[in-house]
């Protein structure tokens, strides 16, 4: 340490004003890691004229918390991240998630990124068109199901007050909103919620409940249900009025 310290202290001296400390093999741990940058900065006497930034390997799922506690609880004021978290091996640290993680938990970071996070999916989605690594549908942020929800419940709790289970909304990150995914772990309120959108209102509680039963039939074949099978569906029932379906 007393050498790497000595080390930094004299490429300071001789202008440098960027410090990179790598965790180039992703062996860190974020306490760790946060105390190795706390304490180079408090030991160089002249660690005041430098930003200390990061440079995490994700092998063992860390790169994020790593850089996160890096800046944290030891000081630094840069993270180089990619988008998507592309990298050698497991990846590096994913923009995406740096950017949402500070300005979601401002209230714990007591920080700010200058990062227009209406961009991020649009960055996204280039990146991966370009380079052929597709983002997979559960990734935090940019994947496709990042703010899709199938789950009875979660989508009643979306439906009746958002932030029961979004802690951001997709619109901010550069999604056109949220997905209520319609299968068979949908509940009623969401299939009733859709049939409205599509322009279909049931006269009865009884036809909404005939149509629900055969939505459930259908949901238990087919994983992802479509608009225009729920709009056949209402529709062999009776007393439905049926106004212009749209997706």
């Amino acid at each position: 340490m007393d050498f790497l310290c000595r080390v930094l202290e004299g490429v300071i001296a001789e202008g440098a004003t960027t410090i990179n400390v790598p965790d180039t093999v992703g062996h860190a741990m974020p306490e760790g890691y946060a105390a190795l940058i706390r304490e180079l900065r408090e030991r160089i006497p002249n660690s005041d004229r430098a930003v200390f930034s990061v440079h995490c390997h994700d092998d063992l799922g860390l790169a994020v918390a790593n850089s996160l506690a890096a800046v944290k609880s030891g000081g630094a004021r840069q993270i180089e991240c990619t988008i998507n978290g592309l990298g050698e091996r497991a990846g590096n640290t994913a923009l995406e998630e740096v950017v949402m993680a500070v300005k979601t938990r401002r209230d714990h970071f007591d920080l700010d990124v200058r990062v227009d996070a209406s961009q991020i999916v649009t960055a996204s989605q280039l990146v991966s068109e370009i380079t052929g690594f597709a983002v997979q549908p559960n990734k935090a942020v940019v994947g496709a199901n990042a703010f899709a929800h199938a789950s009875g419940i979660h989508q009643d709790g979306v439906l009746k007050a958002r932030d029961t289970y979004e802690i951001m909304r997709a619109e901010d990150v550069g999604w056109s909103a949220n997905r209520i995914v319609l299968g068979k772990l949908s509940g009623r309120t969401a299939f009733k919620q859709r049939l409205r959108e599509l322009g279909v209102m049931m006269d009865s509680d009884a036809e909404l409940n005939a149509a629900f039963a055969r939505f459930k039939a259908l949901a238990d074949r087919e994983a992802i249900v479509s608009d225009g099978a729920l709009v056949a569906l209402a529709r062999q029932g009776e007393g439905v009025n049926c106004g212009s379906a749209h997706s």
